[in-house]
């Protein structure tokens, strides 16, 4: 959907039109110097192509008799045909050249806001891209960038020159002969009312044609990611049904929108028939009475064609504008939209960190009104290991989410070595923190690649020794191809208890001073997550680790357990501790058989006695 600013009253939209096309000229950047010699390379050439017609009227009038003055007036027909071939061999040349250098500046800057768009979108914030679908942003990238690229080298190539052309040719024309001319300003009176309905007509149209398209990447995508469970389910017949429903939709309202503009393409033809026949029609008049010559009517015909074909160019730029402006706008509410979490300008790289983690009163909402955690307090001292547990939803995946700032809390801080980490770059925070997420995330690339994603320089004897001490370097040499096959799109070509594993492998190569673990053993089975198990616990020696878990199993040895309720932290302490005190995570532990059904409440009942009896003793 287009903003607030789109939605305007049809007097408002050439103006928005506008802004919007001065916008695609700012992107042109380094570029922008070229550009301003194309423009006036383009200017030199509007005023050339005028005098092809002027010297054609004239070199009528000398061989018709009249004695020629005034502009290119010469006796004799020679040197009127060599103005008009040198004015003719520099049209060519200087046509071809600006036509070698658009091409070029459109392609390279074409790449390279494809590359900043791209940079930007991977900075934005998580929840911009949990709400926003991967398959809408890959279209409105290309869509866009594709835009730009077409009204760079429209502009340079032809549509700056057809409106010097009509900025030349008018004064011009007055110059010459202003009765004739006046037919021409009326022509383009006519061409600018009627471009002026048309867009009226059909911009809503327009705007609504590109969410259709939107839509229709948009369901695309979402089908060809959930393949499997399209096939499993039977659904493909119905997902073909969807985008086809998709599809008709879009057709609807497109057929209006290009029957609208088709009408300018046929009275634009047919304004060339009636113009000449107007023209000789005045001209003719004009000459019974010695107010022309034959070689001026000659001359303003081939005006008037002139004057057609740049006014076809200006509606082509009008309509490439119109037709590319719900795309662009797209483009750039993507581009426009700020990183919620980013440097300060006093920001600095710190280097490795030793991982001392605290947080202060930290509080933190998705939505302003309900806190994901508030008023968080805990320290962790470098090589602890501290567990967050609690049901989803409690705020445990928030806490770890702010440590390594996929957001900013509202309130509090966190510091890691007693700095803010929002005084810290983005880039030297998140080195020094590994994480196992509970979806291993892969790229469709090889396994070397995927785990060189925590240290893109490490050799193959390290990555050996990672996915050794990850229990996966059984299953990469089993691999034809070892550590050069690829995993496939998000791994799928490896089980998942494999594509763990190498996640895994992955943050042990990083070796970051803080590691978090988010359910990093939840897709292996019992043998392997034991061994895994095993390769974690010697790998957190000597890092500050943080473990959500949902399976108490996994955090058996933590040196601290938190629990979280509703934001809160309910209850801390070690897995004993906390199975002794007889509260909710002794619940949970026994749901799970963590501790046996009575040991909780006989553990707790008797530290209550022995409570009474020193109370006894005292009194």
């Amino acid at each position: 959907m287009l903003p607030s600013c789109f939605m305007v009253c049809p007097g408002t939209r050439f103006m928005s039109l506008l802004r919007l096309y001065t916008r695609v000229l700012e992107l042109l950047g380094k570029e922008a110097r070229l550009g301003w010699i194309l423009a006036g390379a383009n200017l030199l050439l509007a005023g050339a192509q005028f005098a092809e017609p002027v010297l054609f009227g004239r070199i009528v009038d000398v061989l018709s008799g009249k004695a020629v003055t005034g502009t290119f007036g010469s006796s004799s027909a020679w040197p009127l045909l060599a103005a008009w071939a040198a004015f003719g061999l520099f049209t060519i040349l200087c046509s071809a050249a600006v036509a070698l250098h658009a091409d070029r500046l459109a392609h390279r800057q074409r790449q390279a806001v494809l590359t900043d768009y791209f940079e930007h979108v991977m900075q934005l914030p998580l929840t911009f891209h949990s709400g926003t679908h991967s398959g809408r942003l890959m279209k409105v990238m290309l869509n866009g960038t594709d835009s730009l690229w077409r009204l760079w080298l429209g502009f340079f190539r032809e549509h700056f020159a057809a409106i010097m052309s009509l900025v030349v040719l008018l004064p011009l024309a007055l110059y010459i002969n202003w009765r004739l001319a006046i037919l021409l300003f009326m022509l383009c009176v006519v061409f600018t009312v009627l471009t002026t309905l048309v867009v009226r007509k059909t911009y809503g149209m327009q705007s609504e044609v590109e969410a259709h398209y939107s839509d229709l990447s948009a369901r695309a995508s979402d089908a060809l990611g959930n393949v499997a469970l399209v096939q499993s389910f039977v659904r493909i017949d119905a997902e073909v049904q969807g985008l086809r429903f998709v599809a008709d939709k879009l057709l609807a309202v497109q057929m209006p929108v290009l029957s609208w503009w088709a009408l300018v393409t046929v009275i634009t033809r047919a304004s060339t028939t009636i113009t000449v026949l107007a023209i000789f029609t005045v001209g003719i008049m004009l000459h019974e009475k010695g107010l022309t010559s034959v070689g001026e009517i000659v001359m303003f015909v081939s005006f008037a064609t002139m004057l057609i074909q740049k006014l076809e160019q200006v509606v082509s730029f009008i309509n490439s504008v119109f037709m590319e402006a719900p795309r662009l706008q797209e483009f750039f509410n993507v581009l426009d939209a700020v990183p919620a979490v980013r440097d300060r300008p006093d920001a600095i790289d710190i280097g490795r960190l030793s991982g001392l983690v605290e947080f202060n009163d930290v509080t933190f909402t998705y939505d302003g009104k309900r806190p994901a955690v508030e008023d968080l307090s805990f320290t962790a001292l470098p090589g602890q290991t501290i567990a967050l547990v609690g049901p989803t939803g409690a705020g445990k995946s928030t806490a770890i989410a702010l440590l390594h700032r996929a957001f900013d809390p509202q309130s509090g801080f966190i510091k890691i070595d007693g700095m803010d980490v929002r005084g810290l770059t983005l880039a030297s925070l998140r080195r020094n923190i590994g994480v196992v997420f509970q979806e291993a995330l892969l790229f469709n690339r090889s396994i070397a690649d995927n785990l060189r994603v925590g240290k893109p320089d490490a050799r193959e004897e390290e990555m050996r020794a990672a996915a050794a001490r990850a229990q996966a370097l059984e299953f990469i040499e089993r691999g034809e191809k070892k550590f050069d096959t690829n995993v496939g799109e998000r791994g799928r070509m490896l089980s998942g208890g494999e594509r763990q594993r190498l996640s895994i492998a992955r943050a042990i190569l990083k070796d970051p001073p803080i590691l978090i673990l988010d359910e990093a053993t939840s897709a292996l089975d019992a043998v392997t997550e034991a061994r895994v198990n095993a390769a974690l616990d010697e790998v957190m020696k000597g890092r500050t680790t943080f473990v959500i878990a949902h399976r108490l199993s996994t955090i058996r040895n933590a040196t601290r357990i938190l629990l979280f309720e509703a934001g809160h932290v309910i209850e801390s302490g070690t897995f004993d501790e906390l199975a002794a005190k007889g509260g909710r995570f002794a619940e949970l532990a026994r749901a799970q058989f963590m501790v046996q059904p009575n040991m909780a409440h006989e553990t707790a009942r008797g530290a209550h006695a022995q409570d009474t009896t020193s109370a006894a003793v005292k009194i």
